[in-house]
């Protein structure tokens, strides 16, 4: 069975997409941490970070850019957010599929990374 980002990416599971290419997906998370609370996949499935090879680094980058060009849309670029990546079981990582976490809305001074 596939990952539930990759069933997502099918549209085999319901999400509220809010961006999409043809190699990126980002969605709201279902379980918010945050007031805004997104998740950047890529569409090709890297289980972590740890599994990007150099052929696949540009990925990393569009990632990041996309990030970018959500948190000015969603209006939190000028008053600050975070970008998560976890990394492994030990690091939380949940789901087996990169992504990052696109935090803010509010203050997350204290926020665990």
């Amino acid at each position: 069975m596939a990952c539930i980002f990759c069933q997502i990416i099918k549209k085999e599971i319901p999400a509220q997409i809010v961006y999409e290419d043809e190699e990126i997906l980002a969605f709201k998370d279902i379980q918010p941490k945050a007031k805004i609370h997104l998740l950047i996949i890529p569409k090709k499935h890297f289980v972590s970070l740890n599994k990007v090879r150099k052929k696949d680094k540009e990925i990393l980058g569009k990632l990041l850019w996309q990030a970018k060009l959500l948190a000015k849309e969603f209006k939190i670029s000028d008053s600050g957010y975070k970008i998560v990546i976890n990394s492994g079981k030990d690091a939380g990582q949940v789901v087996e599929h990169l992504h990052l976490h696109l935090l803010g809305g509010e203050e997350l001074k204290n926020f665990p990374i």
